[in-house]
C-alpha cells in the first residue's frame, strides 16, 4: 500500500551531484517505495533548488532503522559541534549564534 505522506521544507546548503556542486532549496521527504533499494518501502529524501528550477537532484532512500539512527545522529553531532563553538567563542570573549555576534564580558577575580 503507498502512503503518499510527504513532507516539503526549506532548506539552505548545497549538495553535491554529477555536475559537481549546488545549492539546495528545498528538501522532500516521503515514505513510499523506493526506486533502487531493494526494500518494500523507505523513506525518501530529494534535495533540489526548485528556486532557480534546477532539474538536479540528490536523492536518497533509506531503510526505516537507518532513517531513524541518522535522525538521531544528525541531533548528536548537531548538539556537540554547537556547545564546542559555544565554548571556544566564549574562551574569546566573542560568541556568534544564529549568525548574530555577542561579546561576553567576565569579571575578572582579584
Amino acid at each position: 500500500m503507498c502512503t503518499y505522506l510527504t513532507e516539503k521544507t526549506e532548506i539552505f546548503g548545497s549538495a553535491k551531484g554529477p555536475q559537481g556542486w549546488f545549492n539546495v532549496d528545498t528538501a522532500t521527504i516521503y515514505y513510499d517505495h523506493p526506486f533502487f533499494t531493494p526494500l518494500d518501502h523507505s523513506l525518501n529524501i530529494d534535495f533540489v533548488n526548485e528556486k532557480d528550477g534546477s532539474p538536479t537532484r540528490v536523492a536518497v532512500e533509506l531503510s526505516a532503522e537507518s532513517a531513524r539512527d541518522l535522525v538521531q545522529k544528525i541531533l548528536a553531532v548537531l548538539e556537540s559541534g554547537e556547545t564546542a563553538h559555544l565554548q571556544i567563542g566564549t574562551a574569546g570573549g566573542g560568541v556568534e549564534a544564529g549568525g548574530q555576534a555577542f561579546q561576553i564580558e567576565t569579571a575578572s577575580a582579584h
